[in-house]
Order: structure tokens, then sequence, then C-alpha cells
């Protein structure tokens, strides 16, 4: 009964892919090259940012705090320094 399953298994579609192309693998290649590249221009650039992101962060949570920020229309709602959250220890992380 487990062969049966383990032979129907394998005829599946999905599993069966035809060989791929010299010229193409040589693409996929060259491509996922520039992509790590490129990849790594950004991470560089946004860990750049970390000081300003930094003051963003305080520079908001001011904001929030003294002015509040608009809940409904015009009703704006002030956060009390106890309702924020403590940052968490460690460098934060940008998903990008």
């Amino acid at each position: 009964m487990a062969k049966a399953r383990a032979k129907a298994k394998a005829k599946r579609v999905q599993d069966l892919k035809p060989p791929r192309a010299a010229d193409a693998a040589a693409w996929f290649k060259e491509n996922i090259a520039l992509q790590k590249k490129r990849y790594a221009a950004i991470v560089k650039e946004q860990n750049g940012l970390e000081r300003d992101r930094q003051k963003w962060y305080a520079n908001f949570l001011r904001i929030i705090q003294t002015k509040g920020f608009n809940a409904n229309g015009d009703l704006r709602v002030k956060i009390p320094a106890n309702l924020i959250p403590k940052k968490p220890k460690g460098r934060s992380r940008v998903v990008f």
C-alpha cells in the first residue's frame, strides 16, 4: 500500500520538470547576481539612514504625545507617555 502511494506521488506533474537549457541557466545566474548586487546597495543605503531614522521615530513619538493624532475627523487624541511602548533592545531591523 505504501509503495502504491509513493509511485502515485512520483507521477505528480509538479514533480516532473523539463531540463533547463544552458542559455536559460546562464541568464538566471546572471540575473540573480545582479539582484544580489542591487539588494546589497539597498541594504547599504538603508543602514546609512539609521541615525536619521532614530530622529524620525523620536520626532513622531514627541508629536503624538504633545499634539496628538487625528483619531476621527478633527478629533485629536494625545498618547500619554506611559502608553508608548519601550524601544526593544538591539538594533532595529527594517525590511525592504
